[in-house]
């Protein structure tokens, strides 16, 4: 049974990895902008752990002034009660600044160890930011990449029409009959719109010579 689930988790790893591999080849910068977006999502999780961590350092720092004002308290009172002949009292009090100096140590330990964690949290923070940021550098280079080579193909179809006959490499050559077409409509419209008037002209000036020529 286990070798079967094995089998079948090896085939659906193998399905996702041959999924993810043809998204990459499709489209690259979709893939990505994922993964920018997944870093981004756990470099916010690492500053909100951070966040807490120093939330820690301020708790111990407390706990650590109250423990060592306790401990002296407990001292100043069991100095009092041997002067007074209180060893009941000054008993109770010794037992008490002990147990308050062990507590003090204690935290004393954990707030130092809490400090470095901090630093060594912060620096793998920092590296994290930097990673993210060369990951956003390396889209952008990416995408100028993609940019210029879809231009570059888009320039090549338009200049090089006699090697994209088929492609829209053709639209100028097109354009360029296009408007010459406009040009000859234009010219017929033209001697259309003034044809009438022409010839009107020219039997005026062919009746005004015949009448200079009879009289």
């Amino acid at each position: 049974m286990n070798n079967f689930i094995n089998r079948m988790k090896n085939i659906v790893m193998a399905d996702l990895h041959e999924a993810l591999e043809k998204k990459e080849k499709q489209n690259p910068i979709g893939l990505l902008n994922q993964y920018l977006r997944d870093c981004e999502r756990e470099t916010d999780k690492v500053k909100k752990l951070i966040e807490r961590h120093r939330q820690l350092h301020v708790q111990f720092e407390k706990e650590l002034k109250l423990a060592a004002n306790m401990a002296e308290k407990r001292k100043r009172q069991a100095d009092i009660a041997a002067a007074a002949g209180e060893a009941q009292l000054q008993s109770f009090a010794t037992l008490e600044q002990a147990q308050y100096e062990q507590r003090t140590e204690r935290l004393r330990a954990s707030l130092s160890e809490v400090k470095a964690q901090i630093s060594e949290l912060e620096q793998k923070y920092e590296e994290m930011k930097h990673k993210l940021k060369d990951m956003h550098i390396r889209r952008l280079e990416l995408m100028g990449k993609e940019n210029a080579t879809k231009a570059n193909r888009r320039m090549d179809m338009v200049i090089h029409t006699d090697k994209y006959e088929e492609t829209a490499g053709s639209r100028f050559a097109e354009i360029d009959e296009y408007l010459e077409r406009l040009e000859q409509e234009a010219d017929r419209n033209y001697m259309h719109s003034t044809i009438d008037s022409r010839i009107a002209q020219l039997e005026k000036e062919q009746k005004n010579q015949e009448t200079h020529t009879i009289s």
